[in-house]
């Protein structure tokens, strides 16, 4: 597995969040997450301007093997999205931690942020998974 960055926080479902230093939350697939899909040829992303909760599905990424929910670990708005994916979904496979993010939120409550998991915990988990 790869190393998986210390300035990330991760959601149970594989999800990482990466706070931006102009407050917004960037969202993509842990490396874990994007290996365990295999290759992936779609990925549906969420609406700019589209109020999202934490915990809700906000994306969806299909894989040869299966389509998953992109859930927010945070509640906004959708701010930005990659459309590099629309015609490169790959690039997650490729770069799941940078180039490979999905979705932006301007955050409307960043205490949401202390309730992820930190990268050390978010390793066990994955171990833990692996077991």
């Amino acid at each position: 597995m790869s190393e998986i960055p210390g300035d990330l926080k991760f959601l149970k479902s594989h999800e990482w969040a990466r706070v931006e230093d102009d407050g917004l939350v960037r969202v993509g697939i842990s490396d874990h997450a994007q290996s365990q899909l295999g290759d992936l040829v779609y990925v549906e992303l969420p609406e700019v301007g589209a109020s999202v909760k934490a915990g809700s599905g906000v994306a969806v990424v299909e894989s040869v093997k299966a389509a998953s929910d992109i859930y927010s670990p945070v509640s906004g708005e959708v701010v930005e999205v990659n459309e590099l994916l629309g015609d490169k979904p790959e690039t997650i496979n490729e770069d799941a931690f940078g180039e490979g993010w999905i979705f932006a939120v301007r955050a409307s409550n960043r205490e949401e942020l202390n309730e992820l998991l930190d990268a050390d915990a978010y390793a066990e988990l994955v171990e833990n998974e692996e077991h």
